[in-house]
């Protein structure tokens, strides 16, 4: 292996397998955290026996329900139970490596260059992980390793559940070459075409592509990009203290849709998916992103930058659902909609209500609080339990 070694750890279906590992007469049933069958909302995560009947995250309930068989059992999410899971999996890691970055509930990076003097070979380690795992928590595990961080979590993608892919240094042409396009970071819903329409199809494709002709195509800076990811060549530094640069969530439906209440209610449970990371994270951003698809791969992204920055639900729904409405889209088909929330403004991060204040508050301090108490009852009794009432600006 390189000087560098970098291992992806990823706990498999990690809010269903909580669930299935505290109700034992629930393993090996289709199982879906999210919603309640019969309203509106959408899956959270579901087990690998629910997504062999084509069930997946962020699908609407309702057509979950109509995929899975009568004996699903279906639960509530139960956030601080899962966050408390989360906390024992990153101490089992920090006794590994001193260097661990999370990187959200349910995945990590981690370090591990020079522990093959102390653990043996990176296969060695990435068992020995997967065992330290297993036996503190009582779930599965899926790990990469490789030399940095793409590899590590291409590799970790590669057999789950319960997986372990080491990819050696010379051995990073013949892994990446068979994938498809889709698994480089530098190709989206624009150099995906450009590249199709050279007849590339796979990563091994692009890699023989030399660097110039990518740069005519695509540009320099994303033909650059993609010749570099194309061979593997990607950031290998793990820092516990590295911060996300976005919170996104998406849905994608299993038929396109044209109903404008269907595309809010998808936008609003968005919003408050990444009002509540940003906020569990202490974040507050300036930057609202809106994504929608349509077919077969026709990709669009619009940006607002608000006058302040910001963790609220409501406020992130409404710059994406301005954008949203002032874009010529209505009528046309949608495969794809989602937000996220991004430009991280510290200035005000930490700001305390003031207990002695009187007079009537702020409509966004009151937003404050509000977001503040739906929270705590989201991380004692799970989403969905209580969501705000706003008005629908979408005819039903």
């Amino acid at each position: 292996m390189s000087a560098r070694l970098v291992m992806h750890v990823d706990l498999d279906a990690f809010y269903a397998a909580v669930e299935q590992r505290d109700r034992p007469e629930w393993r090996g049933l289709p199982l879906v955290v999210g919603a309640e069958p019969g309203k509106r909302g959408v899956v959270a995560t579901c087990s690998y026996e629910a997504r062999a009947f084509g069930v997946h995250s962020a699908m609407p309930m309702a057509e979950a329900v109509r995929r899975l068989p009568p004996e699903t059992v279906y639960v509530r999410p139960a956030m601080e139970h899962y966050m408390r899971v989360s906390r024992q999996i990153l101490t089992v890691l920090d006794g590994i490596s001193p260097v661990v970055e999370k990187v959200s509930i349910d995945e990590a990076f981690v370090d591990i260059s020079g522990l093959e003097r102390l653990m043996g070979p990176p296969e060695v380690i990435g068992r020995t992980v997967k065992a330290r795992i297993r036996e503190a928590v009582g779930l599965r595990a899926s790990v990469g390793i490789g030399p940095n961080r793409l590899i590590a979590k291409l590799a970790s993608d590669a057999q789950k559940p319960d997986g372990l892919t080491v990819v050696a240094a010379d051995q990073v042409g013949s892994f990446l070459d068979p994938m498809p396009l889709g698994v480089l970071r530098g190709v989206g819903a624009k150099t995906a075409p450009k590249l199709a329409r050279l007849g590339l199809q796979t990563v091994g494709d692009v890699r023989r592509l030399p660097l110039e002709e990518l740069r005519r195509h695509l540009g320099a800076r994303a033909g650059t990009q993609v010749h570099l990811q194309a061979r593997g060549i990607a950031d290998d530094h793990v820092d516990p203290r590295r911060t996300r640069k976005s919170i996104s969530k998406e849905t994608t439906f299993a038929a396109d849709v044209t109903h404008g209440w269907v595309l809010e209610d998808s936008l609003r449970w968005a919003a408050q998916e990444v009002g509540y990371w940003a906020r569990h994270e202490g974040r507050k951003g300036r930057v609202v992103t809106l994504k929608i698809r349509f077919r077969p791969f026709e990709t669009h992204t619009r940006s607002q930058t608000l006058k302040a920055p910001t963790a609220s639900d409501v406020e992130i729904f409404d710059a994406a659902w301005t954008l949203f409405r002032f874009e010529p889209w209505a009528g046309r088909p949608v495969r794809l909609i989602g937000l996220g929330i991004s430009g991280w403004d510290g200035a005000d991060a930490g700001r305390q209500l003031d207990l002695f204040e009187t007079a009537a508050p702020e409509p966004p301090r009151e937003r404050e609080r509000l977001d503040t108490t739906l929270d705590a009852i989201r991380d004692k009794f799970g989403a969905g339990r209580i969501q705000r009432g706003l008005p629908r600006r979408s005819p039903s």
